[in-house]
């Protein structure tokens, strides 16, 4: 006798298939979320490592620019100290200048004139005096402009004294100083 199998075995075979699907669709789930985790994870980590790198670079930078504005503070005082270094030793040159500019003067004078006064404005001296002739006065001139302290001897004035002496004059110039570095 012939054996007939009654039992339902495309349709078993249609469950089996269709749970086989069922397997391979949700390990292929389950395969696809493990793979887009990793990637996910992975990624994250690339980021986190960038942005400690960048915070390092940061605090990094923060650091070179305070020692770059203390950097410039120093350079400022240094600045300063120098003009005030320059000033001092302006004013230690100068000190010696006012006696060689007296000395000058002095040798300056012909005999029969005196000085009455002397008066220095920057580099400017007016100098007032008394003479016995035109020609002591002219000679005052002659021997400021030949000085190397002197130069331009300029007459502002000249009076005859009728009170005084007799034939004596009263006198005014303006004469500049000479500024040299390699004097004093």
């Amino acid at each position: 006798m012939a054996r007939i199998n009654l039992l339902p075995w495309r349709e078993e075979l249609r469950k089996e298939q269709r749970r086989q699907f069922f397997v391979v669709l949700g390990g292929s789930a389950i395969l696809m979320l493990l793979v887009v985790g990793y990637v996910h994870l992975h990624i994250n980590g690339m980021i986190q490592g960038q942005e400690s790198r960048n915070n390092f670079l940061k605090t990094q930078i923060k650091e070179v620019e305070s020692k770059i504005k203390e950097i410039d503070n120093l350079d400022r005082q240094r600045q300063q100290l120098l003009a005030r270094m320059r000033v001092i030793e302006q004013l230690q040159g100068d000190r010696s200048v006012i006696v060689h500019l007296f000395d000058e003067l002095a040798k300056a004078v012909p005999e029969g004139l005196h000085l009455i006064n002397v008066k220095q404005t920057g580099r400017n001296l007016m100098v007032q005096g008394v003479a016995q002739s035109n020609a002591r006065v002219s000679s005052f001139m002659r021997n400021l402009d030949a000085s190397p302290w002197f130069e331009n001897p300029v007459l502002e004035i000249i009076q005859v004294d009728d009170k005084g002496q007799r034939g004596s004059r009263t006198f005014t110039l303006r004469v500049n100083q000479v500024i040299d570095k390699d004097k004093g």
